[in-house]
């Protein structure tokens, strides 16, 4: 199963030209339980963020570019590869905006947190609910005055974008 994972604001907000605007422990926990298996699947800039793989295991990092990765990334040349060679493995895809947009096309779940609020973000996660069904939504948290739930979409059965 292919799933995109992201914290996104109510505008689809995922990031300033700084950074994520809001630390959450509750999500960071959420984060790292939910993608503890399966595939890691990140962008150049994402890869640029981490001086280690998550969870120590190899992470993939979706690029045309060459170069040498750091150890315990490797690169991919696109979603569908990776796919096609390990097609047992749940694949998480976690940023960042571009990958978001160039791979939900294939992505059967999404798993949001919905930081409630408008927070000015320059990068966004794509549309996604002409394609998607809401399938479960946890209740409010709210930590250091950011209110914040936990979301699971289901690719919509007709949607035909695959």
């Amino acid at each position: 199963m292919i799933r995109l994972i992201a914290a996104i604001d109510s505008c689809r907000g995922i990031a300033t030209d700084s950074g994520i605007p809001w630390k959450l422990a509750g999500d960071s926990a959420y984060f790292r339980q939910r993608t503890e298996d399966g595939l890691i699947v990140m962008g150049r800039s994402t890869y640029n963020e981490f001086t280690s793989p998550l969870h120590g295991r190899e992470n993939f990092v979706l690029s045309s570019q060459s170069g040498r990765l750091r150890t315990g990334f490797r690169a991919v040349g696109s979603l569908s590869d990776l796919h096609a060679s390990h097609p047992d493995e749940d694949i998480w895809v976690i940023g960042g905006a571009a990958v978001y947009t160039s791979t939900i096309a294939q992505a059967d779940e999404l798993v949001l947190t919905e930081v409630l609020g408008d927070f000015h973000c320059t990068k966004f996660f794509p549309k996604f609910t002409d394609e998607f069904a809401l399938e479960a939504r946890g209740d409010e948290r709210e930590e250091g005055g950011v209110r914040y739930r936990f979301e699971t979409w289901k690719r919509l059965a007709d949607s035909s974008e695959r």
